[in-house]
């Protein structure tokens, strides 16, 4: 049996990060779009991705609410943002989306 950490602790220990098969399939096909145009581009846009997601499993909180009880990581050198929502016990990846990309497309999920 695994003990659950104290209360006063679970605030303090990362939580898991589980991708939506549809934010799989966007961060796949913005990775492979630039991969079509320039290597050095695709590696940069992965490692972006890399860092965010880094980012957000260490402090969630840090990026501001977003819509429905979401919260957005904006990217620095690409106009693409991952969409995320906290549970009590995951952190779960809605979207990864383009900024130039339809609002709200992905709001049902």
């Amino acid at each position: 049996m695994v003990a659950s950490p104290p209360e006063n602790l679970r605030g303090v220990m990362p939580r898991p990060v589980e991708f939506l098969d549809d934010a799989i399939v966007e961060a796949r096909a913005a990775y492979l779009w630039y991969r079509k145009r320039s290597e050095v581009a695709a590696a940069r846009f992965r490692d972006e991705f890399h860092r965010a997601i880094t980012a957000i499993r260490s402090s969630p909180e840090a990026w501001p609410p977003y819509v429905h009880e979401t919260r957005r990581y904006l990217f620095r050198r690409f106009p693409f943002f991952v969409v995320y929502r906290m549970t009590s016990e995951e952190i779960q990846v809605v979207a990864v989306v383009h900024a130039r990309r339809r609002p709200g497309y992905w709001k049902d999920r």
